[in-house]
């Protein structure tokens, strides 16, 4: 199959990606040729109600990274944390997450504020279980189970709602091959 070369005449910040010999995937079928097909379980697992094992994963997770973008697609990353089991679990299809004193950027929820699709990740440290939930968004500044997030008698000041479109054990190798949780495997600088 043939493959082209990256041109910089597509993207606005492409002219600092003049590198010889890069080859850029361009198409949904060349990436299926690559990847092959996923098996049918990977694709079974996907899911759009918490299970009992999705339950006890956020029941024991004190972090997960919540994942959002604003309208014109920039992405953002945030790392969250808690104690084991932060997370609000409202009913099968909904979740809440309390916010917590930061550094009051907020990139966040001004993302949300434009584009409500965002995903979470959650881990637990020791654990292979990754979980990963996508859904849609929103910002509460108050509900009654705020009093059930309430931390050192403080119930927080906001919380995202995530209503759940999808959700799922993703794939532990990403871990395994990092040797994340092996204290032994971190690298000198």
């Amino acid at each position: 199959m043939p493959h082209t070369t990256v041109t910089t005449g597509d993207r606005p910040d492409a002219a600092t990606a003049t590198e010889e010999g890069w080859v850029e995937l361009d198409s949904r079928a060349h990436l299926r040729e690559l990847l092959g097909e996923p098996w049918p379980l990977v694709i079974d697992k996907v899911h759009d109600r918490l299970t009992d094992d999705d339950r006890d994963i956020l029941a024991r997770s004190p972090f997960c990274l919540l994942a959002t973008s604003d309208a014109g697609g920039n992405c953002d990353v945030s790392p969250r944390g808690d104690v084991p089991g932060f997370t609000h679990v409202l009913d099968s299809r909904t979740l809440a997450l309390p916010d917590r004193a930061g550094n009051r950027r907020g990139d966040s929820f001004h993302n949300v504020l434009d584009n409500p699709h965002a995903g979470l990740l959650y881990l637990i440290p020791g654990g292979k279980e990754v979980l990963r939930v996508n859904g849609r968004a929103r910002i509460l500044t108050d509900a009654p189970f705020f009093d059930a997030m309430a931390r050192g008698g403080r119930r927080p000041d906001l919380a995202l709602l995530l209503e759940i479109d999808e959700i799922y054990l993703h794939c532990p190798m990403s871990l395994n091959r990092a040797g994340l949780w092996n204290s032994g495997s971190a690298q000198a600088s």
